[in-house]
């Protein structure tokens, strides 16, 4: 239990990191969290995934200014559900359909509720930014996770969520 709660430590700092990691767009917001939620998704399974999404959307957010208010809250729940679907994807041996999907989810679907408030111009504006953003984590997220599958199943003779 003890090198789970470390290897979730470690994915949310690093998702912390990675929220001071800022993609240039006019939403503050958009930054390289995603990265170290996906890999505590896929090496320690949906809950962690969640948790790290979420709290790692909700930094990045605060330290943006939370430019779209509220709001925030309704997105780190959809950052933690794709969080949650990217392990439940990939533990099932569906690597890249678990990409795809969060990358989708992320830059597609996330920002339809805000339409309802800012607009369809906003969502529409917010779409490209969101897609670079989301593949730029899952690029890194896949580049790394094989490594960090190999240290964790030689700490304990296998993959902590095995």
């Amino acid at each position: 239990m003890s090198r789970r709660l470390a290897w979730l430590a470690v994915c949310l700092a690093l998702s912390a990191v990675g929220s001071f990691i800022k993609l240039p767009t006019f939403v503050g917001s958009i930054a390289l969290d995603s990265a170290p939620a996906l890999v505590a998704a896929a090496i320690l399974g949906p809950r962690a995934g969640a948790a790290v999404a979420g709290i790692g959307h909700l930094i990045s957010a605060w330290l943006g200014g939370w430019p779209i208010g509220p709001f925030h809250w309704l997105i780190a729940l959809e950052m933690a559900a794709l969080g949650a679907l990217f392990a439940l994807l990939y533990q099932r041996g569906w690597k890249i359909g678990s990409a795809a999907i969060f990358i989708i989810g992320n830059a597609c679907f996330a920002p339809l509720p805000l339409a309802a408030s800012f607009g369809w111009s906003f969502v529409l504006a917010v779409i490209p930014p969101l897609s670079i953003a989301a593949l730029i984590n899952v690029l890194i997220a896949m580049a790394v996770i094989p490594s960090v599958e190999r240290v964790a199943g030689k700490a304990r003779g296998k993959v902590p969520h095995a």
